[in-house]
Parts: C-alpha cells; structure tokens; sequence
C-alpha cells in the first residue's frame, strides 16, 4: 500500500471523506461525481461514442434538430451557466444557436466543472473557436456553495445541464437541486436540462454493460483511483462491474468477487463474495414525473423537445 499525498488537496480530502463514510454505510456507495477524474472522463468519452449507449447522441440530435427553437426560447443577452460542463462539446451545438445573427446573442458563457485540468482545456477551446465570446470557468462542485463570475446581466441567468445527469440524485438531492437552481438564476431565468427516460429494460442493460467492457472499465476505475489518491489496495481483478435494471432506475455496482479487506486511508473494510460498493444511479423518468418534482421549487416547464422514440427528452424550465 501506499500512502496518499501529504497534504492532501481539497478536492481529495473531499473524495476522501465520500468513500469513507460511503464504505462505512450499509448498503455501501461512493458518490458517482468521483467517477469522473482525468482518466474516468476519457472512458466516459468513449462510453457516448458506444452503438450501445443511446443517452448521448440522442440528446445531441434533439439538440442539433431543435437548437434555433431553444435558442428562441432562451432569447437573447443570456448568461449561459453549464453544470458538469466537461469538455462542452454538446454545449457547441447550442452555442453556435444562441450566437447566431446576433452580437449580443449570448452576455456570457459559464462552464462549472470539479476537473481543473478538463475545464481549462475546455475554455481555451472555446475561446479560440469563439473569439467574441465570454469565457468565465469555474472550477466547483455545483452539488455544494460555490461563488459565480460577476457577469452581466443577472435578470437573464439560464443553467445548462443536460445528459441526464439529475437522474444521478437522490429524490431529495434532485429536490435541493432545483431549489439551488431558482436560487442562481433568480425570477424569471430559466433551466435546460437533458432527461432520460423510461423504456425497455434490454435497451438499458446493454448500455450500462456493453458488450465492448468501457462502462466496466470506467467502474472499476474509481477503484484505480482510490489506490491512486487514498492510498488503497484494491485489486483490481477482486471485483467486477455489474449494471442492476429496475423498472425507474438503472444501477451500477462494483461486486467482491471474493472474500477481502479493502484499505483506504489506512482504515480496512470487510467484504463478503458478491457485497458490492453502489457507485451511481441513472434514474428514468415518465413524460410528466421531472415537471412535477421542478414545480414544487417554482419551476415551470414552458417547453419540451424529444426525438422520434422519447427515449430522451430536453425540456426548458422558468422560474417563477
């Protein structure tokens, strides 16, 4: 085993403190935003490019066919806020819209993201794809306080959050989140957000255990990063990735092949053969089910867009 960085980082001593009191709990889980470090979000990456996994370039065509009537609807001079922004790659094909036969099309562009060096990146892209655009990152975890930019005009807030990523939330994490939201963007602004949806529990097996093994690989790499960060010894051939299908959620597990101690930060966790570490949940909701759970916090759905199946579903929200 080896010890992790003295002294450790925010950010670490943030995962730290999640996989702690996570492997402590019963059922066991770690927060699913640690999935996502430097090699995690490249496996991700290769995760939406699968035939398998349909979320990612389902959104990305509702985007693309209805993006001038979003943008219409988020009208213009807004500050565009993204949560989780990553590498904003879906974000362009909105952008481009929201630009488009304007200069004053967009105030602002926001991206947030808990990846220092992928949001960087990503802004020096942006803004040499953009030149006439304001790129304001900030690094954060938009689950917990964070400050903004000061950027103009606060009356015209819009958060971007699409891929699904509510569908990670707890009920009552998905109920703080859109409080959170009529918080930031304040009366009148508005919320764009990507939502999954209910079908076929065949279709949502093979694209959370794909035949080609990344989403098993991007699992099993928190482990990889526990080892990294924490100081673990997690074997990496001592568990496997299993994806669990319900009729409103799909959940992604790692499973104790056998009977083992795994240390973090100098403290051992027992498992049992098959006990398992939940690491994220996709919930899948009906046509009307987000709409309802955003009213209750004072947001109005004032438009939906979906593709021809309603796999998956962009809708706008404004706060009252």
């Amino acid at each position: 085993m080896t010890a992790p960085p003295e002294p450790l980082s925010p950010v670490a001593r943030a995962f730290a403190a999640d996989v702690l009191d996570g492997l402590s709990a019963a059922p066991r889980s770690v927060p699913p935003k640690w999935l996502y470090d430097a090699e995690g979000s490249r496996l991700f990456d290769a995760i939406t490019r699968l035939d398998a996994y349909y979320p990612t370039r389902t959104e990305r065509a509702i985007l693309t066919d209805h993006a001038a009537e979003m943008a219409a609807a988020v009208g213009p001079g807004a500050v565009l806020i993204e949560y989780g922004s990553g590498s904003s790659d879906k974000t362009r094909v909105l952008l481009d819209a929201l630009l488009a036969g304007s200069s004053g099309g967009l105030a602002a562009y926001v991206p947030i993201d808990i990846s220092p060096s992928a949001l960087a990146e990503a802004a020096h892209a942006l803004r040499c794809e953009y030149p006439g655009l304001t790129v304001r990152p900030v690094v954060a975890d938009y689950t917990e306080a964070f400050d903004l930019p000061d950027v103009s005009p606060r009356e015209h807030r819009v958060v971007f959050f699409p891929g699904s990523t509510v569908g990670n939330f707890t009920r009552g994490e998905t109920d703080a989140f859109f409080r959170h939201v009529v918080d930031v963007v304040g009366p009148g602004g508005a919320l764009l957000i990507g939502v999954d949806q209910r079908k076929d529990a065949r279709v949502l097996q093979t694209a959370y255990d794909d035949p080609e093994g990344v989403t098993a690989a991007f699992n099993l790499n928190l482990l990889a990063r526990v080892n990294r960060e924490l100081g673990g010894d997690a074997d990496p051939d001592g568990w496997d990735h299993e994806a669990r299908v319900f009729d409103d959620r799909v959940e992604m597990h790692l499973v104790s092949r056998t009977a083992q101690t795994l240390t973090v930060c100098d403290r051992g966790f027992t498992f049992r053969p098959g006990e398992s570490i939940h690491t994220e949940t996709s919930t899948k909701y009906g046509p009307d089910t987000l709409a309802e759970i955003a009213a209750a916090a004072g947001l109005t759905r004032a438009r939906r867009w979906t593709d021809a199946d309603a796999w998956f579903a962009v809708e706008l929200y404004t706060a009252d």
